[in-house]
């Protein structure tokens, strides 16, 4: 049985009602913690169970008399005997197992499952109900369960927004290098396959015994079948890669001829990179030239820019010839063409490196905005497209506002978005005579995005109200569609 099947056979969930209890259940765990991801989760659940209570009992939405009364709501059964899935609580659930998933603790991820397997029985074809499965199980390790999840939910969407592929190609490619490289331990140490019945972790123990006690020779069959029956055993991904790395760390310490190993360590490395990033076919993405701030600044010297808004505003504008009047069309993440309103051009898209919504959208540039610079490089990696750019802003465009400006979070609280990093970026530049923000209402009007992306939260990380004080502060015409900086 494996670590998710042991897992589920003590967390089922089981019907909507009793998921909704367990979730209000844990509410109540989490009363006073101090950890930040917890202290997220419980406000995610506070979430549902309102939205749970304004659901089943046709009222509105309970008063908020704390933590403790809606727990003993819930648990009384409020909710009506047979709760139905509908889309308020759909996205409230999804919205605790992912905090739960990002907690990663035992009781979190069990919680996680709960909601995961309740979700899916009740809407089968829930692409977040899947990437949320795949994601879960990746963490536990069950990577060939986690390939399956993937799959159904790149079956049921056009739009890989998330780089679901490369990551099912990432996990594909190490499953298969980590099994070419047990094949290889297994011929180099005939004697392996002796032990390789397990049980895996008595086998590991003797072998670190007789290594320990000088015995190299016993010691090796034991380790390596050890490993052998740690794969045949199904063990999680993460306990694998441990053996597998204090046994390599063994063998190096041990010295002596270490030329049988070249190819073991070489296929360890490539399963590792592969499930951090997955599998690079071009790693020049096409020969795209690289922009330093420098650079930047001289590609947009003396032109008119327009910066275009993913806002509903905008998608009934009927602006498109004007904004593909501007000599720069600057556009936004998930953006949306629509000829007619938004415009047919786009050379500048600036994005988050968190999802990979447009991608592969053919721009003169791309900007990539993040905050941390190892996920920032894992995401280029793997999203980025051959061909769909001529020019890459390099790691010194990487997060404008925090490392060009130096604005602290002391001075600036909040994330900033993709929009402000852009804006101050070529406010901060300063060689545009044309600066001009077509359809900024701050969300005011609602998305206007690819379908892929239209669930996405807008989310409460970004001081959007500081961020529009900052442009009405520098505003030099303001009009119902446009505001001018310069």
């Amino acid at each position: 049985m494996t670590t998710a099947q042991k897992r589920r056979a003590r967390a089922r969930g089981g019907e909507l009602d009793d998921c909704l209890r367990a979730c209000a259940v844990h509410s109540g765990k989490l009363v006073g913690s101090v950890d930040r991801r917890r202290v997220e989760l419980a406000e995610q659940l506070r979430k549902l169970l309102v939205a749970w209570g304004t659901t089943a009992t046709n009222a509105p939405a309970p008063a908020p008399t704390g933590a403790t009364a809606l727990l003993k709501r819930a648990v009384k059964g409020a909710a009506a005997p047979s709760a139905t899935l509908g889309a308020e609580v759909l996205d409230a659930l999804l919205a605790v197992a992912n905090k739960a998933l990002e907690c990663g603790y035992d009781d979190e991820l069990n919680l996680a499952l709960v909601v995961s397997d309740t979700v899916l029985a009740q809407r089968k074809n829930s692409r977040a109900g899947w990437r949320l499965r795949a994601r879960l199980m990746e963490a536990l390790g069950e990577e060939d369960e986690a390939v399956e999840a993937y799959e159904k939910y790149l079956g049921l969407t056009d739009d890989d927004g998330f780089g679901v592929r490369a990551r099912v190609a990432g996990l594909r490619l190490a499953g298969e290098r980590e099994r070419e490289l047990l094949d290889v331990l297994g011929r180099q140490v005939p004697g392996a396959a002796a032990h390789a019945r397990g049980p895996a972790t008595d086998v590991w123990a003797a072998g670190l015994a007789a290594h320990a006690a000088g015995d190299r020779e016993a010691a090796e069959p034991l380790l390596v079948g050890a490993l052998l029956a740690q794969a045949a055993e199904g063990a999680p991904v993460a306990d694998r890669q441990e053996l597998l790395a204090q046994y390599l760390d063994l063998r190096l310490a041990d010295g002596g001829d270490l030329s049988a190993l070249t190819e073991v360590v070489g296929l360890y490395a490539e399963q590792r990179r592969n499930r951090m990033r997955g599998p690079v076919a071009d790693p020049t993405v096409g020969g795209v030239r690289w922009l330093t701030l420098g650079e930047f600044r001289n590609l947009i010297a003396g032109k008119s820019v327009c910066l275009i808004a993913n806002s509903g505003r905008v998608g009934a504008s009927s602006m498109g010839s004007e904004i593909d009047d501007y000599d720069l069309v600057v556009r936004f993440n998930s953006y949306r063409i629509d000829a007619r309103h938004t415009g047919s051009r786009t050379d500048i898209h600036a994005t988050i490196h968190k999802h990979g919504f447009n991608w592969d959208q053919r721009v003169t540039t791309r900007l990539v905005f993040g905050g941390v610079s190892g996920d920032w490089k894992h995401s280029l990696r793997n999203r980025l497209v051959p061909g769909a750019q001529d020019n890459l802003g390099d790691e010194s465009l990487r997060w404008p506002v925090r490392n060009i400006g130096r604005l602290s979070a002391e001075e600036w609280s909040g994330i900033p978005t993709t929009g402000f990093n852009m804006l101050w970026l070529l406010d901060f530049l300063d060689v545009s005579p044309t600066l001009d923000l077509i359809g900024f209402d701050f969300y005011e009007s609602g998305a206007y995005r690819v379908q892929a992306a239209m669930k996405q939260p807008i989310t409460s990380v970004h001081e959007y109200t500081s961020e529009k004080e900052w442009v009405m502060q520098r505003a030099q015409r303001v009009t119902d569609m446009r505001i001018s900086l310069r």
